[in-house]
């Protein structure tokens, strides 16, 4: 399985075991271990609380609740019961999130811990918090691709067959300069035929290491923008916004979303229960991952009101709305602050509740050398997990609200 560069700079010594959160040992395979964390405390309070979470043990494979082509499969869980039912709630963060803190605030509910290249062709491992159903999940049509060289085939004519890699690793933003790759060049060239042991070793880290793909007779360059956009599920030119974005804004949008095939696998259930169309709260919309999905799985948008701080990435929403000409009423925000507890309550009763909140708040203070403190929620970014806690809080009670009246 591939390895989530980005995410792991900081974790080489952790030793992971398998944790299973929702079904027993004796459910699974004899050969598995389990180790059980309890999720505690009550659901929450909008306000940071600082605390000394130990890490949770991830597990091995991460396939989550179950994924396609594997055996485990959990198609039943309990919920906590102030997690249950509609509206429905989506949280994804790294998998270096302190997932402890996080369920505590999100009703207790447990995270279900994915590696996208069960379902694609790169590494993404993410945790994901939510109260959906899990039983009759299915892959977007068509299905994403499940190799390298399925998504980009014209790179088989030139991949050397020493060179075993049938998966990228995690998609970031920075990109391998040309000096390496010309030096990678020049060290096989140098072999004339069959480069020793040493040699392959060299090459096979650095592509690992910078997602290098073959294009040529010993020619490993970094990824093209619309390869990128390919593998993480959304359509070539996806982030050009109508233009005027550059390359490296490009690559930065596409790094901090959703993958796409992964999030529709679990958005898939939503669709015979809103035959005729969502309201989807949208927080930290990025470049529209979760509206893609949405779309790709054919869910009419009956309205989406999102809140994005980049311009870039609303350029990018704004477009991919128009291109796909959308019907439904798409309502923008920059600041997820000025969502007060009253506009909410007045866009609910406007378009008759929320029927879904998706989103993952910043994880710069997260991700591997940018962790600032062992809850890593106090960074001026990961702060915003507290904002997407108060807004949900705030939907579910005007939700509770409207069906009693």
């Amino acid at each position: 399985m591939a390895k989530d560069s980005a995410d792991w700079n900081a974790v080489d010594d952790l030793d992971f075991e398998i944790l299973n959160f929702h079904s027993s040992p004796s459910n699974a395979d004899d050969d598995m271990d389990f180790e059980i964390v309890n999720f505690h405390s009550s659901p929450s309070s909008p306000s940071p609380v600082v605390t000394n979470d130990e890490p949770l043990r991830l597990p091995i494979p991460m396939s989550g609740l179950g994924v396609p082509n594997e055996q485990l499969f959990v198609t039943q869980r309990s919920l906590p019961e102030l997690a249950r039912g509609p509206p429905y709630f989506y949280y994804e963060n790294v998998v270096l999130a302190p997932w402890e803190t996080i369920s505590r605030h999100l009703y207790d509910v447990a995270p279900e811990f994915v590696d996208s290249s069960f379902i694609c062709a790169a590494a993404r491992e993410r945790g994901y918090v939510h109260n959906l159903p899990i039983s009759n999940r299915y892959l977007i049509q068509p299905p994403p691709k499940h190799t390298i060289q399925e998504v980009l085939p014209l790179t088989k004519n030139w991949w050397p067959t020493w060179d075993t890699r049938t998966k990228l690793n995690c998609i970031f933003t920075v990109n391998a300069s040309s000096q390496l790759t010309n030096r990678i060049r020049s060290a096989l060239e140098a072999s004339r035929g069959e480069p020793p042991e040493e040699i392959k070793r060299y090459v096979i880290e650095q592509c690992e290491k910078w997602n290098l793909i073959w294009v040529g007779q010993n020619k490993a360059v970094p990824l093209e923008v619309n390869e990128i956009e390919t593998l993480m599920g959304f359509p070539i030119y996806h982030t050009r916004g109508g233009g005027g974005i550059s390359r490296a804004e490009r690559l930065k949008s596409l790094s901090n979303s959703f993958q796409v095939d992964t999030l529709a696998y679990h958005l898939s259930v939503l669709k015979p229960l809103f035959p005729d169309g969502i309201n989807v709260l949208s927080l930290f919309t990025g470049i529209g991952g979760g509206e893609m999905a949405l779309h790709r799985l054919q869910i009419p948008m009956k309205t989406v009101v999102s809140v994005e701080f980049s311009q870039v990435n609303k350029y990018i929403l704004r477009d991919f709305w128009e291109r796909t000409n959308q019907k439904g009423v798409l309502i923008e925000f920059e600041d997820v602050q000025d969502l007060t507890k009253d506009i909410i309550v007045e866009l609910m009763k406007q378009f008759g509740g929320f029927d879904i909140v998706i989103g993952g708040s910043p994880c710069n203070n997260l991700a591997g050398g940018n962790r600032v403190t062992p809850n890593c929620l106090e960074g001026e970014q990961s702060l915003m997990f507290y904002e997407y806690c108060r807004v949900l809080n705030v939907v579910r009670q005007t939700a509770k609200e409207m069906r009693r009246s």
